[in-house]
């Protein structure tokens, strides 16, 4: 059994691979429970680059952020569990940007301004 961790943006994913028959459940349920469609061949894709779908059973815990935020920190986490397996697939999922960490994070809200950036309206009289 293989762990591994990947984050995105607030969410935090912690991954358990082993090898089996593609079961992939997130916080208890299934896959395609848990996500919306848009999202499951975006949480499949390093599988599918190593060409190994249907091989491996993955046991997921998530939390934080959004669906979309949760998919990619997932994503990232089987990357770097299947580089654990074989150090081959490395070259493949890194060529695909698969192993790169999104480092995008929200800016903060500043005190006398709106959000971070916007700023409140300025009335010269």
């Amino acid at each position: 059994m293989i762990h591994s961790i990947g984050r995105r943006k607030r969410s935090l994913a912690r991954i358990y691979l082993k090898i089996g028959n593609g079961l992939i459940t997130v916080n208890s349920k299934k896959l395609y429970q848990y996500f919306p469609e848009y999202l499951h061949k975006k949480i499949l894709y390093p599988i599918e680059v190593v060409e190994k779908l249907n091989q491996f059973d993955i046991d997921v815990k998530v939390f934080g952020g959004g669906y979309s935020g949760q998919a990619d920190a997932i994503r990232l986490a089987i990357s770097r569990a299947l580089c654990q397996v074989d150090i081959k697939y490395r070259s493949k999922l890194k060529s695909e940007g698969l192993l790169t960490r999104d480092p995008r994070e929200v800016e903060r809200k500043k005190f006398g301004q709106k959000k971070a950036r916007k700023k409140y309206q300025f009335s010269k009289r």
